[in-house]
């Protein structure tokens, strides 16, 4: 956890801010690459292990442009869905956090199609399923019962839905094929990493973040209306900023006065 904090006191100022405002056009490059030449992705652009190990090292990066759904509807209501939870997900942890934590999701997908083609030597294409999934992993954990309209028209808290997906993931882990768990494990490492590893929940919980903003905010407004007032005359630091007021160690409680009265004024006993 430590690590951490050091690591984004050290290259914080390097961090890309509003993340997702980038990678949601680069999602619509590739919708329109789609609709223009729907098999250019796969020859060029994909994340085919023996493509990069030949040389084409920049599928390492062009392979996340890929639409996150399909046909044109769908795909907007998805790259609205998913440029809302990376910059709920930004705002909370701060911009150094979430890059790293979407770069990490994608070097876990480039593992996991190395990985996969090395000992198998099967070319799994990973697209960028579980790297929105470790984003609404992510934004579950910090906004549990923060309510989306499935189908439009039904509310439901983010906690079940993710839930739902978790168990299909197990599902891939405990019954699928090797590949499909080198994958899923790998390409989720970045939510295993900073949320199983770091525990560092409180720190960028929103309602811890609340009660810490609501505390410094009271803190504030009591300080704020604390006024010095002369037991006398009742006049405060408002009055007159030339006003200066002492407490008597003569009288029995906290008597304040001002400096007029301070000598003149009949001891409280």
């Amino acid at each position: 956890m430590k690590f951490f904090y050091k690591m984004e006191r050290k290259f914080g100022k390097y961090a890309i801010h509003n993340l997702m405002y980038y990678i949601i056009i680069l999602y619509g490059v590739g919708i329109a690459i789609s609709y223009i030449n729907p098999y250019f992705y796969d020859l060029y652009l994909s994340l085919d292990a023996s493509k990069i190990l030949s040389g084409q090292v920049w599928r390492i990066f062009t392979f996340i442009i890929v639409p996150p759904s399909s046909g044109l509807i769908w795909n907007l209501v998805a790259l609205y869905f998913y440029y809302m939870l990376g910059l709920n997900l930004e705002r909370t942890w701060g911009a150094f956090r979430f890059n790293l934590y979407f770069l990490t999701g994608v070097i876990g997908h480039v593992l996991a199609a190395l990985i996969i083609y090395l000992v198998s030597g099967q070319i799994w294409k990973m697209d960028t399923g579980y790297l929105n999934l470790s984003l609404f992993f992510g934004f579950a954990l910090m906004y549990p019962d923060m309510e989306f309209l499935v189908f439009f028209f039904f509310p439901v808290k983010v906690k079940w839905l993710a839930l739902i997906d978790g168990i299909f993931f197990m599902i891939t882990i405990l019954f699928g094929s090797w590949s499909s768990r080198c994958a899923a494990v790998l390409s989720l490492v970045n939510f295993l990493v900073f949320f199983f590893i770091t525990r560092d929940f409180n720190r960028t919980n929103p309602k811890q973040i609340k009660r810490r903003t609501a505390y410094k905010t009271q803190v504030k407004v009591n300080n704020k209306s604390q006024r010095h007032k002369c037991s006398v005359c009742g006049r405060t630091e408002a009055d007159g900023e030339d006003l200066v007021f002492r407490y008597c160690s003569k009288c029995a409680g906290s008597y304040e006065y001002c400096e007029e009265h301070l000598y003149t004024h009949k001891h409280v006993e």
